[in-house]
C-alpha cells in the first residue's frame, strides 16, 4: 500500500458514520431499464459488513432479488455527498442486536411488524462495496474497504 492508501478512512466506518449522521439517503435499484430510487435510513455494521433493512413485501426487495446491484447517495451539508454502490446480499443473517435495532428503527418510522422476528422484516448486506465522498469541486475521494 502507498501512503495515500494508508491515509484513507476505513470504508465501513466512514460510510456508517456518514449514513447514520443524516436523516435519510436515497437507494437506487433498477427494474428492466427503469431506475427506481427511494429513501432509506437504517444502516448497521455486523460481521465486518454494512447491513440495511427493508420488508419482503416492498418493491425494493423484489427489485434487488431480480438484480442485486444498487447505488445510494446522500448529502451532508459541509461534508459533500456519499456515493456507495454494491450488491445486496439477500441472505438475512442479521444477529439479535442488528435485528432489534432495525425493528426499533422501522417501527419508529411508523412501519408495522409483529416483532423483531416478523418474516416480512429482512436485512441485506452490502457485498463488493465501493464508496466515495464527493465534493462540488469535482473531487471524488475513495473510501477503502480492505
Amino acid at each position: 500500500m502507498n501512503d495515500q492508501e494508508n491515509n484513507r478512512p476505513n470504508g465501513i466506518k466512514a460510510s456508517l458514520d456518514y449514513l447514520t449522521g443524516i436523516p435519510a439517503w436515497f437507494l437506487a435499484t433498477c427494474e428492466g431499464d427503469q431506475p427506481h430510487v427511494r429513501p432509506f435510513s437504517f444502516a448497521a455494521e455486523q460481521d465486518g459488513k454494512i447491513w440495511f433493512c427493508t420488508a419482503t413485501t416492498k418493491d425494493v426487495y423484489r427489485e434487488l432479488q431480480a438484480n442485486p446491484k444498487f447505488e445510494l447517495s446522500g448529502w451532508k451539508p459541509g461534508f459533500g455527498w456519499i456515493v456507495l454502490r454494491g450488491k445486496a446480499g439477500l441472505i438475512d443473517k442479521a444477529n439479535a442486536a442488528t435485528r432489534k435495532a432495525g425493528y426499533d428503527h422501522m417501527t419508529g418510522l411508523g412501519e408495522q411488524y409483529e416483532g423483531e422476528d416478523d418474516p416480512r422484516l429482512t436485512f441485506f448486506s452490502v457485498e463488493s462495496p465501493q464508496a466515495w465522498i464527493c465534493d462540488i469541486d469535482g473531487s471524488w475521494s475513495p473510501l477503502s474497504f480492505s
